[in-house]
């Protein structure tokens, strides 16, 4: 392949070695990538045993050895961090002149300053993509006021020299221009990865369950659902609670169920498979996730293809809620509160079969609108590159 063909995503996860909506999202980039023709490699850190696997759309790179990208409490490792954007780094150096484009994840944001350095006066256009875009408090809340007032800085430099931001909500545009953009992000419309096969919308499982399906981190705020379903049950009394997942905040979760009472209705089967995750999705009264911040909403989508509404929480942090339909897909709760939740559920189960069935109509015209496909095209169409179909014929030509 020529050099106007080929392309690099990077980040330093890869699905399904480990997991996330990141994950997803960049693997299902390449993928993409890989059906349009274009020969890509995934540049990431190695999270397997033995040799590096073999995919058939894009190759992956291993770019530095296994890394301990979380501490205890789940909040990003800066070493990890720093480890991962010298081997970017070192890579993007070998391969300069290789690629037509990368496609580098803004997060985190020492992978921006090693690409951006990496590429100089190679020609190589750089894509970073912004999961996330957080001003100087949700930084210090995270990472304490030294650490975090320097990574806000470092944000705020590394958006400076972005040469082109894509984003997946109008909170993270609104916030990269902020914090300094010097050009218009572009905005995904989705991303979606694709028609999810499963049967149409049913009336929810008897007893009722709402559940919940992610990690266990502080931003999640997993600890507040039992509290909101034991004021739920006032006036659903069989209502169950299911908590899939496992994390640094997951004994806090279980003190609040022992503390209000629920081990009785409460059930933590951790990790499930991935036919077990859509038989509770598509049984679930409501998927909740009180979750304070999120960089699109995926879970949204999900949850709606199974015909189950949706339970967020307003935050300024939150772009998932900017997927709600109030009365259509789901309901957003104002507060964490547990009257204010348990209102919200119980909005949900009023809604019965109706909502149920506007949840997965508003999935199946997302379907057509917000995917990875259209984001795709919206980034080679920004760039522009030639199609890979185009260079082939001129390679070919007499």
């Amino acid at each position: 392949m020529s050099r106007t063909s080929t392309l690099a995503v990077a980040y330093d996860c890869l699905f399904p070695y480990s997991t996330g909506g990141g994950e997803r999202q960049y693997r299902a980039f390449a993928e993409e990538l890989g059906r349009s023709g274009f020969d890509v490699d995934y540049l990431t850190s190695r999270q397997w045993d033995g040799e590096t696997p073999t995919e058939g759309l894009f190759r992956i790179l291993p770019i530095t050895p296994r890394l301990s990208l979380y501490s205890a409490d789940g909040v990003r490792r800066i070493p990890a961090a720093l480890r991962y954007a010298a081997g970017l780094f070192g890579a993007l150096v070998r391969r300069r002149r290789r690629y037509a484009a990368v496609i580098v994840s803004g997060l985190p944001i020492f992978n921006v300053f090693a690409a951006r350095l990496a590429l100089l006066g190679s020609g190589t256009k750089l894509v970073v993509d912004y999961l996330e875009v957080w001003h100087r408090r949700q930084w210090i809340e995270y990472s304490g006021t030294v650490t975090g007032t320097i990574a806000w800085v470092l944000q705020r430099a590394a958006i400076a020299i972005t040469p082109l931001a894509t984003c997946h909500s109008q909170l993270s545009a609104t916030r990269l221009l902020r914090e300094g953009l010097r050009c218009e992000p572009l905005v995904s419309p989705g991303l979606i990865d694709g028609a999810v096969e499963v049967a149409p919308p049913a009336s929810a499982a008897t007893p009722p369950y709402v559940l919940y399906a992610g990690r266990h981190i502080p931003d999640k705020r997993v600890d507040v659902l039992p509290a909101a379903i034991a004021a739920a049950r006032e006036n659903i009394p069989d209502l169950r609670l299911v908590i899939l997942g496992t994390g640094p905040s997951s004994e806090a979760v279980r003190a609040e169920v022992h503390r209000v009472g629920g081990e009785s209705w409460t059930d933590f089967p951790g990790f499930v498979s991935e036919s077990e995750l859509d038989r509770l999705l598509h049984g679930a009264l409501a998927l909740a996730n009180p979750s304070r911040r999120e960089g699109y909403g995926l879970v949204v989508v999900e949850a709606n293809a199974h015909g189950t509404p949706v339970v967020l929480v307003a935050d300024e942090g939150n772009a998932a809620t900017e997927l709600i339909e109030s009365d259509v897909n789901g309901v957003v709760s104002p507060t964490t509160r547990p009257a204010d939740l348990a209102r919200a559920i119980r909005d949900v189960a009023d809604g019965g079969d109706d909502l149920r069935r506007s949840s997965r109509a508003w999935y199946d015209t997302a379907v057509g609108t917000r995917t990875i496909r259209r984001t795709v095209e919206g980034i080679l169409s920004a760039l522009p590159l030639p199609s890979p179909a185009t260079v082939k014929t001129k390679e070919d030509s007499p």
